[in-house]
């Protein structure tokens, strides 16, 4: 079947824009066919500096005819609606329609309206313009003589020609005919800006993509990135150094240039006096370019990498020279900004806070700091860290942000901090907790391990989180402007990991009356809803670790965040129960109990009255009752005493002694008695099943 190929030659396209553009068109344009009735077998998009392509392959060369039946009026009825089926349909009388007859509602009249397929080129020639007449760019431009007339096209840069051909692998492809803006939709394209500039005549994808690499074209955004990092990886061993590797700078880097050519130059060794992440950052940033390190040390050498879009006569020494000239510069500053942020003190950087508000109801950053340093010192025992070193951290763990080099680069923010503090003479853990204390930042991103630093990124996440519910700023939807969801997720991974066993409920209200009761006006109702929040979450976390969610459900009925149960505990109970239910006893006691329920549920809706409270064990007329009440009275015990030594095994193996008894209640006892008061003891019997093995979880959120 044929192929399509589109072609969007432009100016240049910014890299940060390429990967979706390309993945837009791909979509619109195969949505559209499909809409059309034309399935595709596959279809891939490409995108360079100048360019976005799209090929679709394997498409029908023409739409199917399409038959459809149209139910009309009834036969005999008025003649308005007779002649509204005859203008809908396109039919001439009611001699060209069929009648069908309903056996309760008549005779009616069908139209069987036939409407053949289009050739799939003029299909193609009526979409592909609103395609591109619509396409979607953070940013557009109009351009020329054009631009002021009304419907002049929009579009990232000026777009300069299209290519779009459609036909089959073995024959010669017809142009879709169509035009934007004065531009002709054909088959000629253009190589690489300076090394093969003229136009070039292609036909379909295998074809164009042959003769753009022989223009000095890479089409493909992955074989660019592929060509760049082994380029750079050889280039460095030669010299025997080794890449620092940063695959957001290699996206980058991949999507300015269409003939990659890696480069290697150097700066002066003064600078290595400056910590690796400046430099880094300011060869990163300022120029695009890679960093190298000596394999030896771990530490940056004085090289960098850069990636050129050019094979120059000279082997490339004037661009190397460029850009050694514009780093040079730049490191200078950054020398510069380090040493002058040297000669102050942290803490005499505290001051300022007080003047920058943090948020216009939650007060200044001053404030911010002292609510941190606050919590932190109370959160401290509860992990192992000293009072007054995490006392200290938390004072000092924000003051980098008022550093030069951070003002200049605000993604080393905590880890400049880091640098100062040590410089200044701070205790180790004191310094590691302004770099540790915004950790984790992502899934991936790694907790923090010195229990000072633990403490005070607590304290830190658990203040935002507190703060905006105090003043009722919550996320909602997909909005989470001040990344809520991301302190609580990291609380929760940094609780959990680090083994914390500690009351998040506790902490929270504590920090509520110390801090926001003169902000929240119902810190209690706030409460509950950030510990609801924090469940949220916490089944996100442990569905991404691939826990069932049922089992979750279970416990947090029984043992909530809300109640004040520690994270800790919930998620030892949930593995525990995972593993019980994965034996015998598990599975059938789980079977039993939720009989129970399920019984309860009935008669208690039936009845319209809970069966609570302790049954009469004078009612005990057989054998089984008294050896289920017995079971149950054991288990109480055992279970609640497991329970609270946090030994949540131990406490699953208590309730598995109910199996027995609770399988030969179930065959010898009819709950269900002609004597109700024998009926309602039973009831309560089974309703102590229930809140016996809640000691552990709420059996009934058990999916069987």
């Amino acid at each position: 079947m044929p192929d399509l190929l589109l072609e969007l030659f432009s100016e240049e396209i910014p890299a940060r824009m390429q990967a979706k553009a390309a993945d837009d068109l791909r979509r619109m344009v195969t949505d559209k066919l499909v809409a059309e009735g034309l399935v595709y077998e596959g279809a891939k998009a490409f995108a360079t500096p100048r360019r976005l392509t799209l090929t679709v392959h394997g498409i029908p060369a023409r739409q199917s005819d399409l038959k459809e039946e149209r139910k009309g009026p009834r036969v005999g009825g008025p003649d308005a609606a007779v002649q509204g089926f005859l203008k809908a349909t396109g039919l001439k009388s009611l001699d060209e329609a069929k009648i069908q007859h309903d056996p309760k509602k008549g005779d009616f009249y069908i139209a069987l309206i036939e409407k053949p397929g289009r050739a799939t080129l003029d299909v193609l020639a009526d979409i592909l313009p609103v395609i591109i007449r619509t396409f979607s760019w953070p940013k557009q431009m109009r351009w020329g003589e054009r631009s002021a007339k009304p419907g002049a096209l929009s579009w990232v840069r000026p777009l300069h020609s299209i290519v779009a051909t459609f036909g089959l692998e073995t024959e010669q492809p017809e142009i879709v005919k169509f035009a934007i803006d004065g531009i002709e939709a054909g088959q000629t394209t253009f190589g690489h800006r300076f090394m093969a500039p003229d136009a070039i005549a292609v036909r379909r994808f295998e074809d164009y993509e042959a003769k753009l690499l022989d223009a000095r074209v890479v089409l493909d955004p992955q074989r660019r990135k592929d060509a760049i990092l082994t380029d750079a990886k050889q280039l460095a061993f030669a010299q025997g150094f080794e890449l620092v590797e940063d695959q957001v700078l290699l996206d980058e880097v991949s999507g300015l240039v269409e003939w990659p050519v890696v480069l290697m130059g150097s700066f002066d060794p003064e600078f290595l006096s400056i910590p690796g992440e400046v430099i880094r950052a300011t060869i990163r940033n300022n120029q695009k370019c890679f960093v190298v390190s000596d394999p030896k040390t771990g530490k940056l050498t004085n090289k960098f990498i850069l990636t050129a879009n050019i094979e120059a006569s000279d082997g490339g020494k004037a661009i190397i020279a460029g850009n050694e000239r514009v780093i040079r510069a730049r490191l200078s500053d950054a020398k510069f900004f380090y040493e002058t942020d040297l000669k102050t003190k942290l803490e005499d950087r505290l001051p300022k806070f007080e003047n920058i508000v943090f948020h216009e109801k939650l007060g200044t950053q001053g404030e911010r700091i002292k609510r941190i340093e606050r919590l932190a010192a109370e959160i401290a025992p509860l992990v192992g860290a000293d009072v007054e070193k995490t006392r200290r951290a938390a004072r000092l763990a924000k003051a980098d942000l008022l550093t030069e080099v951070v003002g200049e680069f605000p993604e080393l923010q905590g880890l400049m901090g880091k640098y100062y503090a040590l410089a200044q003479g701070e205790d180790a853990s004191v310094a590691a907790s302004s770099e540790e204390h915004y950790k984790p930042q992502g899934p991936t991103d790694r907790v923090p391990t010195d229990p000072v630093s633990v403490a005070v990124a607590l304290a830190d996440k658990l203040d935002t989180l507190v703060g905006f519910w105090a003043i009722d700023e919550k996320p909602t939807g997909s909005k989470d402007p001040y990344a809520l969801r991301r302190a609580a997720l990291g609380v929760i991974r940094i609780v959990l990991e680090r083994r914390v066993k500690v009351s998040l409920r506790t902490v929270v209200e504590e920090h509520f009356k110390s801090s926001y009761t003169a902000i929240s006006v119902d810190a209690p109702t706030q409460t509950d809803l950030l510990m609801s929040f924090f469940e949220d979450r916490l089944k996100v976390q442990l569905r991404d670790q691939k826990a069932r969610h049922d089992l979750v459900d279970a416990v947090l009925s029984a043992a909530s965040l809300v109640q004040g149960q520690p994270l800790v505990s919930i998620v030892d109970r949930v593995e525990a129960l995972g593993k019980f239910l994965d034996t015998d006893d598990g599975k059938n006691l789980l079977a039993g109990t939720k009989r129970a329920a399920n019984i309860l549920r009935i008669e208690e809706k039936k009845d319209g009255r809970a069966y609570s409270g302790a049954a009469d064990v004078a009612l005990y007329s057989l054998n089984e009752e008294k050896a289920l009440a017995k079971a149950i009275d054991q288990v109480r015990d055992e279970a609640g005493a497991a329970v609270t030594k946090e030994d949540y095994a131990g406490a699953m193996s208590a309730i598995a002694k109910l199996r027995p008894a609770v399988d030969a209640f179930f065959e010898h006892v009819k709950v269900n008695d002609d004597n109700a008061q024998v009926r309602e003891n039973r009831l309560k019997l089974l309703n102590e099943i229930r809140a016996a093995t809640r000691a552990v979880a709420d059996f009934s959120e058990i999916q069987d």
